[in-house]
């Protein structure tokens, strides 16, 4: 009879849409500006001399990078490295696929045209991260509110495949859309996939370009068990983990992950693991977190008491947000919803969908894809709006083993093959997703964003947002869907 341990992972985010964002130094040190940064930062500017070295150790992914590895221009010309060693004539070999009859959605490959391999990989990953959307909403009732970060689980998907085998792997490539990925070019093959999320860790989390995004990585081993050296140089490699070596029986362990945990989280996680089984081999911890300023503000002696429809026949009173300005907005009339686009500083915005009618939420979380996504954003157009949106606060936990068995997930939670982790017989015994988000009126006013559309809009100068809706946290550059969620209920955490 075969010996089951347990390996566990979980995945945390804490995504905070606030305001008043203390610079980077003050926000992580608790010192004034003054006292650490020389010279001025007006736009967002300044030079690498300027930042002293304890600001590269602290706020990279990684603490063991050498200084002569960070070049300037990862700091200020972000859009430079985006070009750099990304090959946009990439052939695509995969042949397109029929129409997918449910979702009206066509071969998502054809997004990848013009694409850098990042972007085309988180083309992939949004997909997933939809998919798992749709089967998490599954386990809820349609008046839960719902949190999730697809970036954070693809990451501790990729992380664990280091160490997967046979079917095992198969499964987790197929489900989060990473097959497809190398599917898609001869040039491509699962390391390029470790490779790609290597460079988006570099990329998205390493420093304030207007807001903070920070990605942490993880991994407690049991006094004693052994793995495999290769396992351990790659998640070092690709994923920055710290490999940390504990006694899950010992009581205090719970406490230090915890104090850990807070830290990553800035406070906002307290209690992130309140039992650990002893017989735990290894846990595997992602932490993203997220610190946004609004572009336009939301005045708060604006915000006013206003109704917010639950469903046909119950009203809530919410504190309602009011601004107005200048956005990127459309309307889908196929799907039926206004979609509104609410820039942070720094290139990455929130996407407010909501459909028009009470019942038309059930038809854009079935038909919810990249495609729709893309040509949301490819027909936005810069309009005036007066816009209604309530502040909320969200706080989910999930147990996401069910949730992934139902994708097609399975072998990872049994007897599967992780013969590149460990010789020992193991299975993941935990799949913790845990996040927060706070929306508030808070901001730093800025100019708005201007692209042209190409689909009528509604002359409705208003965007109101006083019934249930989706929101979708995108970092444009690399077109990175770090969060996403349906805000049912305002009132409710």
């Amino acid at each position: 009879m075969k010996l089951l341990l347990h390996l566990a992972a979980i995945s945390l985010l804490i995504p905070l849409a606030t305001s008043g964002v203390k610079h980077m130094m003050e926000h992580f040190t608790g010192e004034p500006e003054a006292l650490l940064l020389h010279g001025s930062h007006r736009n967002n500017t300044q030079t690498v001399d300027a930042l002293p070295l304890e600001f590269h150790k602290e706020n990279t992914v990684t603490n063991d990078l050498m200084a002569e590895e960070e070049e300037e221009e990862d700091y200020l010309d972000l859009d430079k490295i985006l070009g750099e060693s990304d090959d946009y004539s990439d052939i695509i070999d995969a042949t397109p696929e029929g129409l997918d009859s449910d979702t009206k959605r066509g071969n998502i490959l054809e997004l990848f045209s013009g694409k850098s391999r990042i972007q085309r990989l988180n083309i992939l990953n949004a997909d997933f991260g939809f998919n798992l959307y749709r089967s998490l909403k599954d386990t809820t009732s349609a008046s839960e509110n719902i949190l999730v970060s697809p970036v954070a689980i693809s990451i501790s998907m990729a992380t664990m495949s280091l160490g997967l085998r046979g079917k095992t792997l198969q499964e987790v490539m197929l489900v989060s859309g990473f097959e497809d990925f190398v599917n898609a070019s001869s040039q491509y093959d699962i390391m390029t996939i470790h490779n790609l999320f290597r460079k988006l860790t570099h990329r998205l989390f390493r420093r304030n370009f207007g807001y903070t995004l920070r990605s942490v990585n993880d991994l407690y081993m049991q006094d004693h068990f052994s793995i495999h050296p290769t396992f351990t140089n790659k998640i070092k490699e690709f994923y920055f983990a710290e490999i940390q070596s504990v006694d899950f029986s010992d009581p205090a362990f719970i406490s230090r992950a915890n104090q850990r945990i807070l830290k990553l989280s800035k406070g906002l996680i307290k209690e992130a693991l309140v039992h650990v089984q002893p017989a735990l081999l290894m846990l595997i911890l992602n932490c993203v977190y997220f610190k946004g300023t609004w572009e336009i503000k939301f005045p708060v002696e604006q915000t006013e008491n206003l109704n917010f429809r639950l469903n046909e026949r119950q009203v809530v009173k919410v504190p309602m947000m009011k601004t107005k300005g200048n956005f990127l907005v459309t309307a889908d009339h196929e799907l039926d919803c206004g979609v509104l686009q609410l820039p942070y500083i720094g290139n990455i915005s929130m996407l407010i969908v909501m459909p028009h009618t009470l019942s038309g939420m059930k038809l854009l979380e079935k038909q919810l894809t990249p495609q729709v996504v893309e040509r949301w954003q490819s027909i936005m157009a810069n309009r005036t709006r007066e816009v209604f949106l309530p502040r909320f606060r969200l706080e989910k936990n999930y147990d996401m083993t069910q949730v992934l068995t139902s994708m097609g997930i399975k072998d990872l939670f049994n007897f599967g093959n992780f013969s590149g982790i460990s010789d020992k017989s193991i299975n993941v015994g935990l799949f913790k997703h845990q996040g927060t988000i706070t929306v508030n009126e808070e901001g730093t006013e800025a100019a708005a964003v201007t692209t042209v559309g190409f689909m009528p809009l509604s002359i409705q100068a208003r965007f109101v947002a006083d019934r249930p809706f989706l929101f979708l946290i995108y970092e444009h550059r690399t077109k990175c869907l770090l969060f996403m969620g349906r805000v049912a209920d305002p009132t409710k955490f």
